[in-house]
């Protein structure tokens, strides 16, 4: 059986899917990503010593703006009204790395795993512009979907 790409359409040219028909349900969806950086980056942004200031709440409010955004940045997203975004962060000593994850709930016709993803990739961007001045080699990444629920397709977990 082939699955045909179902933001193309059968001449292969973008199109936004027509969700109208579609049931609102719950929708949720979890990303993840982290910002890998030097040793001293590292300890001044998790001692709370950068120069540019707090770094987790620029991180958190630029995810939770992306999250809402997110029609505005992908061209073929629907808006969705969002019940719930959330953004986390956790510390890893050992590898250098600050982890983000993030999530978004709606009651939709379609899913969250876009604003999850944009959430989580704009929370990293803000935690590298907040770094670099110390560590402009910093990494970003990988960022994935880590699970999401409702829908036709159901529940996904990485």
């Amino acid at each position: 059986m082939s699955r045909r790409l179902t933001h193309l359409d059968e001449r292969g040219q973008a199109v936004m899917v027509d969700v109208g028909s579609k049931p609102a349900t719950l929708r949720t969806a979890l990303a993840s990503g982290c910002v890998t950086m030097g040793p001293e980056a590292y300890r001044l942004a998790s001692s709370g010593e950068l120069p540019k200031g707090d770094l987790l709440a620029a991180a958190r409010v630029a995810g939770i703006l992306a999250a809402k955004a997110t029609p505005a940045l992908i061209p073929l997203c629907h808006p969705v009204a969002l019940t719930q975004v959330g953004v986390d962060f956790r510390w890893e000593d050992g590898g250098c790395r600050l982890h983000v994850e993030t999530r978004a709930s709606a009651r939709d016709a379609t899913g969250v795993e876009m604003e999850a993803l944009t959430a989580c990739a704009v929370a990293c961007l803000t935690l590298y512009d907040m770094v670099k001045g110390v560590d402009k080699a910093a990494v970003i990444g990988p960022i994935q979907l880590m699970e999401k629920t409702g829908g036709k397709s159901g529940h996904f977990r990485r």
